[in-house]
């Protein structure tokens, strides 16, 4: 339960690629019976920085203090957005990338090798990147249920590949407190360069046994750290940082 006589940070969402704000239909509503504004941004998915611009626009429509949260690509798009912004005073990373500045997305998926579900990625001929309905399956979201993978598949957003080469400018980890759900059975981001994004950020850490997209498989994960977040913001980051705890 949250506590009334606090203010909650808004909750600002941002989704990742093959994906829209629809993406988290299960996290929201838990997370407005808690009390907290919630807003799922729609990003075009068409370069770092464009989808940089339209989170800080979407910023300026909410009031009070703000927990930024981003998924996989989404990471590094709070990691950007976040930066500099005082209203601004927390970023949570659900099995996400969090650049150092002069990275790219891209450097980071090759930190590690590639599981072996993993699919390939190809640019059409206008620079987009388009996931199969196995990738999806495969790697994506091995966990979620049959129906939902043939929908993420149908709805996908593709993603460009200037979204993963465009290096960071200035990452807001830098500045503000974190917290990381660290995706440890992942196929699409290795478990280890999550946890070493999250050690880096000196950022609070939980493991927790899902798969790359627990928005779907393993909604309640999601909101708890959220939350966390959010409630321990509103207590003014009383939270020791820089911890690491377990979750089945």
């Amino acid at each position: 339960m949250t506590d009334t006589n606090l203010r909650i940070p808004a909750v600002v969402l941002v989704h990742a690629a093959w994906a829209d704000a629809s993406s988290w239909n299960r996290v929201i509503p838990p997370l407005r019976r808690q009390g907290m504004e919630v807003v799922a941004v729609q990003i075009p998915l068409t370069s770092l920085s464009e989808d940089v611009a339209i989170v800080q626009r979407s910023l300026k429509r909410v009031s009070g203090p703000i927990v930024l949260v981003g998924h996989s690509y989404g990471g590094a798009v709070i990691t950007a957005a976040g930066s500099g912004n005082p209203r601004v005073k927390g970023l949570a990373y659900i099995a996400a990338m969090a650049p150092d500045q002069g990275e790219t997305v891209g450097e980071l998926l090759h930190r590690a090798a590639a599981h072996a579900s993993a699919p390939p990625l190809v640019p059409d001929e206008y620079g987009f990147l388009w996931m199969s309905a196995k990738g999806f399956g495969d790697a994506v979201a091995p966990e979620s249920s049959a129906d939902d993978v043939l929908l993420m598949a149908a709805t996908q957003k593709p993603v460009a590949v200037k979204c993963i080469q465009e290096q960071m400018i200035k990452p807001a980890w830098k500045e503000k407190p974190s917290w990381f759900l660290v995706a440890e059975r992942d196929r699409m981001i290795a478990p280890e360069t999550q946890r070493f994004m999250a050690r880096r950020a000196r950022g609070h850490i939980l493991g927790a046994q899902v798969d790359h997209t627990p928005l779907s498989s393993a909604p309640q994960g999601v909101v708890a750290i959220i939350a966390e977040a959010a409630n321990a913001l509103a207590h003014e980051g009383q939270s020791d940082t820089g911890t690491i705890r377990g979750c089945a």
